[in-house]
């Protein structure tokens, strides 16, 4: 059987939406447009930290793990050099947008400074997560193996922050794809999802107005 990349995918969409959205966002506040005081600022702040720390650990893992497993699989069937060069621009623009948001609040030019760096992390993501499942994606279902795999989602897994991220795996998974996530996962990812979900609509609604 093909190994099954719909969390990847997931995590995916997950990544690009949440910074698309906080891109957005800070345009605003750095236009005043969005009305921010201390505890929104705060939360936005969190909310970003948490964000680039899991892209960051998201592609260390891929570079560390999975491009090994595919290279090992595939062979000459496939060329990371450009996905690559893509992971080498994220870690700088993380850092830069990570310090800006420390700042948040504090100083002046740090929403805007957050914006910037969060569109043209946007417009990164989309290109590079578009060209990955195109180019990657059928590799990885003709050639590696379920356990190669299952060795990579660990892997990914392993270094994540779950109250942040299982949250988001449901608000961005489509109906039918959050069912197979629970008859995969069982009755232990309802349970947890429900412990988790109301503080995290808490936060959707600080952060974007909405839940």
């Amino acid at each position: 059987m093909a190994p099954d990349t719909l969390g990847f995918r997931i995590a995916h969409r997950a990544m690009r939406g949440d910074t698309r959205r906080l891109a957005r966002l800070m345009d605003g506040v750095a236009a005043g447009d969005e009305h921010a005081g201390a505890a929104r600022l705060k939360a936005i702040a969190t909310f970003t930290r948490k964000l680039c720390a899991g892209i960051h650990h998201h592609h260390q893992a891929e570079d560390n793990v999975l491009w090994p497993v595919i290279v090992r699989s595939a062979g000459a069937e496939v060329d990371l050099s450009d996905l690559t060069d893509d992971h080498t621009q994220l870690d700088p623009l993380l850092a830069e947008i990570t310090g800006a948001a420390d700042r948040l609040g504090t100083d002046p030019s740090a929403a805007k400074r957050m914006a910037q760096g969060l569109g043209t992390l946007a417009d990164l993501l989309d290109e590079h997560i578009e060209e990955e499942e195109r180019l990657l994606f059928p590799v990885i279902d003709a050639y590696v193996s379920e356990q190669d795999w299952k060795t990579v989602e660990n892997e990914v897994r392993k270094g994540g922050d779950i109250a942040f991220d299982l949250p988001r795996i449901a608000q961005y998974a489509r109906p039918e794809e959050m069912a197979a996530l629970r008859r995969a996962a069982g009755p232990v990812l309802l349970a947890l999802l429900t412990l988790l979900n109301r503080g995290h609509r808490r936060r959707q609604r600080l952060i974007f107005g909405a839940a």
